[in-house]
């Protein structure tokens, strides 16, 4: 549903990862942060979060500025994008939306929830053309100009 971008561990974090597993015989201790029931009773509860209906054109919107650019402002991103997301993307935009704003204490989604998920949710759906590798320009960089181009409802 998500890619998120994990940096390498910075030199005492690596230092700390290599005292811990360089061992044949390693053992870890794993302890539950949350437990079933509560994982289930927050799906239950993200559910219920409000996704307004001008906001699920607006999501829509910008997943569909990923395939048409230049139906939406964006013709100079044609050329970079090989394949735009799909319906799933739509999808997975909406949930994790809800999620955010389920993370936030609201009951409700705004236009910025889904301003920041959209990279996480988005930049392994849109897939870059070679034009776009020659010109150094990311996935994270179509999708950041889709956000500055469709207009928030």
């Amino acid at each position: 549903m998500l890619k998120l971008l994990v940096d390498y561990p910075d030199r005492e974090e690596e230092l700390k990862i290599l005292d811990s597993n360089a061992n044949v015989s390693v053992e870890h201790e794993v302890s539950p942060v949350v437990d079933a029931e509560t994982i289930f009773r927050s799906r239950t509860l993200i559910d219920s979060i409000y996704l307004d209906e001008k906001l699920k054109g607006y999501l829509v919107d910008v997943v569909l500025a990923t395939r048409n650019p230049e139906k939406y402002g964006a013709s100079e991103l044609s050329a970079f994008i090989r394949f735009g997301a799909s319906p799933r993307a739509t999808i997975s935009l909406a949930l994790a939306s809800k999620a955010a704003a389920f993370m936030q204490g609201r009951s409700f989604v705004t236009p910025q929830d889904i301003k920041d998920i959209g990279l996480d949710v988005l930049r392994h759906r849109v897939i870059i053309s070679y034009e776009a590798e020659a010109e150094n320009v990311s996935s994270d960089d179509i999708i950041k100009k889709i956000f500055e181009t469709v207009p928030v409802p």
